[in-house]
C-alpha cells in the first residue's frame, strides 16, 4: 500500500471557547450558530457540531470545520 504526506498548507483557526465575547466572534467569523452546548458550524459535509475547546479551522477553499483540540495539535503548529 503507497502512503503519502499530507501538503504543509498554512490555515487560518481560532479556537472555541467559553468566553462569550471571544465565542459571539468565532460564531460570526465561521458564520456558525451557538446553542446552549456549541456551536453549529455548516460545513461541505453537513452541519457539525463544535465542542467548547474545539478548533474551527478555515480550509484552504474557505469552507470550515472543527477540529478536536488533540488532533489540532499534533497536527498543526503556530506560525508567524
Amino acid at each position: 500500500m503507497a502512503k503519502y504526506r499530507k501538503k504543509p498548507v498554512v490555515i487560518e483557526a481560532k479556537q472555541y471557547t467559553r468566553n462569550g465575547l471571544e465565542a459571539e466572534q468565532v460564531a460570526e467569523w465561521c458564520d456558525g450558530q451557538q446553542t446552549n452546548t456549541g456551536l453549529i458550524i455548516h460545513t461541505l459535509e453537513g452541519d457539525m457540531m463544535a465542542d467548547y475547546g474545539d478548533w474551527i479551522i478555515k480550509g484552504i477553499k474557505g469552507e470550515f470545520y472543527p477540529c478536536k483540540p488533540d488532533i489540532f495539535d499534533a497536527t498543526y503548529e503556530k506560525v508567524e
